[in-house]
């Protein structure tokens, strides 16, 4: 079983998220910084992509390990709450995507509005979804099982909404649908089915394996960005386009967060499953968008994904900021409450 007490997953990220600088971040952008300087070409190329491929495999088995099969069928009894995330990931992001449209011609170039419709039909995220909900105190299991849900239905329903809503750009084929489902779905069912002598050496590897979570991700950012590098399509975005697609990005994360958090008020769920409804429906999955990536845009997928590199950026810092404030609401919340129940029983 996972420990689903609260506390970070991994114990010590949440406290680095509130950090001003988050090392996560400065080694995403020194891999940007690599890729420009000393981009991977020809052998060298193919060896960091095979590498990055076995990596995010691998990535997948441990998540594969570290849900038990009872944590996830028990999940199943909130449906109420997986279907009010699974909602915002694959139907809100999508239409706020849509709606930038307008703006992307003057703003934007065609390829990261690609990037940016791309972003928006990108699966929910298992780590930082838990992580942070964990930090402010939330519904830690139901965090867990909603961003694996999120991540296994994203493997089909995404490259179906990127082939409807990006068109012709999208290689989408039963071919592509296979190379995904073996690169993510094999090696997640995979770490299920092994899972009784994986999972103790997991628990007492906690560290290491992190680096091994995010090292994947680096891999693969190193891969795309030197593919893109090789090719010239950088000399194509100007500094101005980038301050833009960061305010989009920075607007989209604002509007997925305030509509998750009054859809769930309104909807009348407790504290803790708001919490986890706002993180999980308002975060995306740069371990599973990244090689989704690679299968459906090939060659150019170096543009495509700096959306969702900046989306997740923004995600991470603001989210840890929104968790550290909710959870130093928690103990008043918990006091009001008791306060309710105790004038309640009075009152009977």
């Amino acid at each position: 079983m996972i420990d689903v007490r609260r506390r970070s997953w991994p114990p010590s990220w949440p406290g680095r998220l509130g950090r001003a600088v988050d090392p996560y971040v400065a080694a995403l952008l020194g891999t940007v910084a690599l890729a420009a300087l000393l981009p991977a070409s020809g052998a060298a190329a193919t060896a960091v992509g095979d590498a990055a491929d076995i990596a995010i495999g691998l990535l997948f088995f441990l998540y594969g390990s570290r849900l038990s099969t009872r944590e996830a069928l028990n999940g199943l009894r909130q449906w109420r709450l997986h279907l009010v995330v699974g909602a915002s990931t694959f139907v809100l992001f999508p239409l706020l995507g849509l709606t930038a449209r307008g703006l992307a011609p003057f703003l934007l170039t065609d390829q990261l509005y690609t990037g940016l419709l791309f972003l928006c039909v990108v699966p929910s995220t298992v780590q930082s979804s838990v992580a942070l909900t964990s930090t402010a105190r939330g519904n830690v299991p139901a965090a867990i099982c909603a961003g694996t849900y999120s991540s296994l239905l994203g493997m089909i329903v995404t490259p179906l909404l990127a082939a409807w809503l990006i068109g012709s750009d999208v290689r989408f084929s039963a071919n592509g649908l296979l190379a995904i489902a073996t690169q993510l779905l094999l090696p997640f069912l995979a770490g299920q089915v092994l899972r009784r002598w994986t999972a103790p050496f997991i628990g007492r590897h906690k560290k290491v394996l992190a680096l091994l979570d995010r090292g994947s991700i680096l891999l693969v950012v190193y891969t795309a960005f030197s593919r893109g590098m090789t090719e010239g399509i950088w000399n194509q975005i100007t500094p101005v386009r980038l301050v833009a697609l960061l305010g989009m990005a920075a607007a989209v994360l604002g509007l997925a967060l305030t509509t998750t958090s009054f859809a769930a008020r309104r909807l009348g769920f407790r504290r803790a499953d708001r919490v986890t409804i706002v993180f999980c429906g308002s975060n995306k999955s740069l371990a599973t968008g990244l090689p989704m990536a690679a299968v459906l845009f090939g060659d150019a997928a170096g543009p495509v994904i700096l959306p969702l590199m900046l989306f997740h950026q923004l995600q991470l810092m603001v989210c840890a900021i929104i968790a550290g404030r909710w959870s130093r609401r928690a103990p008043e919340a918990a006091s009001a409450q008791g306060e309710r129940v105790q004038i309640t029983e009075a009152r009977g």
